[in-house]
């Protein structure tokens, strides 16, 4: 009764935007797709809508912060596995010693090598009573966590740039005030690498004019195209620790990159446990960056949707499933309710931070979309 509540509810204001769309529909410009919508580029998918870039997308992030999750990760010791091990997988930082991250190692590993535990529609959360939250805890709080991959969906209000899921009318804030909230944490943690994926419905110029009024314009990295991508340690040295990416780039600075030139994701369309199959949506297979779409939506997300999905072995099992069949790390592991279940457990497992090697293993030739 309470999802068909919920359903007419969610109906009645418009079905939060399709569950956050890509730049302006589904899986294109504006519907639930990764990195504009909750598929590709304005549907639900990984990297912009209800997942990735401001809505849903899914590849992980690495956390930086010793969390026990379910699996007693540790940073080294026991990740979701449940595996101990006697090695020094670069977890453990000596003094006068770098970590990236949370992690010396993390340091010497390109941005594409590294996964990141990852929030869903992360401006939508419950302390601040949006409407049908994705998260239960507000931006700041996710990052003093150790989240460090953002979807996040941005429309325009009465001439005002902000970050709504669908509609301003479940839950809003201006784009500049969510922006200082990543502006206050790198001022307060140096070494710390951040991204966020927009699903935007916004030109890029009103975004870089968020940025800039941030003062987050000199922290921007602009990736060259076909250039390999940075080392952790690099785009700390460089003062440039946050990547930025949207599924409607608009011609717009050279730091705001299109999400599906980069990423690719898998679906974004998830009702039950087994629709997590690691099959592909938006993106070439041949792209540098895995998003993985962890995160369930029937018909919006729930705390107990993501209790379902968000322990391990199911999760870690899940990731290392898309990570062989796609011969990539997933990079953004994406979820909802990133507090419920074994997130940061997954990503230090990923990054060879638990019972892992370091080192990532040969890939080979992708699978042809």
């Amino acid at each position: 009764m309470r999802r068909i509540a919920v359903a007419a509810l969610w109906l009645a204001v418009g079905g939060l935007g399709a569950c956050g769309g890509g730049g302006g529909g589904d899986a294109g410009a504006g519907a639930d797709a990764g990195a504009g919508a909750d598929a590709g580029a304005g549907a639900e998918t990984g990297a912009g809508a209800e997942t990735g870039a401001g809505a849903e997308t899914g590849a992980g992030a690495e956390t930086g912060a010793e969390t026990e999750t379910g699996a007693e990760a540790e940073t080294g010791a026991e990740t979701g596995a449940g595996a101990e091990t006697e090695t020094d997988l670069g977890g453990e930082v000596g003094p006068g010693e770098r970590a990236c991250n949370g992690a010396a190692v993390l340091c010497g590993r390109r941005f594409d090598e590294v996964a990141f535990a990852t929030a869903h529609n992360a401006m939508s959360n419950a302390d601040d009573e949006w409407v049908f939250p994705n998260q239960g805890h507000g931006i700041s709080r996710q990052l003093e966590d150790g989240v460090r991959g953002f979807m996040l969906d941005t429309h325009d209000d009465k001439g005002v740039a902000m970050l709504c899921h669908g509609t301003c009318l479940a839950g809003s804030e201006p784009l500049v005030d969510g922006l200082g909230r990543f502006r206050d944490f790198l001022d307060a943690h140096p070494d710390e690498v951040v991204s966020i994926i927009f699903e935007a419905y916004i030109s890029a110029e009103a975004t870089a004019a968020a940025f800039e009024a941030a003062g987050l314009t000199g922290r921007l990295h602009a990736q060259p195209p076909g250039a390999p991508w940075p080392t952790l340690g690099e785009l700390l040295d460089a003062g440039t620790p946050m990547v930025v990416f949207t599924d409607r780039p608009d011609g717009g600075p050279a730091w705001y990159h299109d999400v599906w030139e980069h990423a690719f994701e898998t679906d974004f369309s998830n009702q039950t446990p087994a629709d997590l199959d690691c099959r592909k949506g938006r993106g070439s297979a041949s792209n540098a960056l895995f998003i993985l779409n962890h995160f369930l939506t029937d018909p919006v997300a729930f705390p107990e949707l993501a209790e379902s999905v968000n322990h391990d072995p199911f999760f870690l099992d899940t990731a290392e499933a898309c990570e062989e069949r796609w011969s990539h790390i997933p990079n953004f592991v994406t979820v909802d309710f990133y507090d419920i279940g074994d997130l940061f457990a997954v990503t230090d497992a990923l990054n060879g931070l638990g019972t892992r090697p370091l080192e990532p293993a040969p890939r080979p030739a992708p699978e042809a979309p």
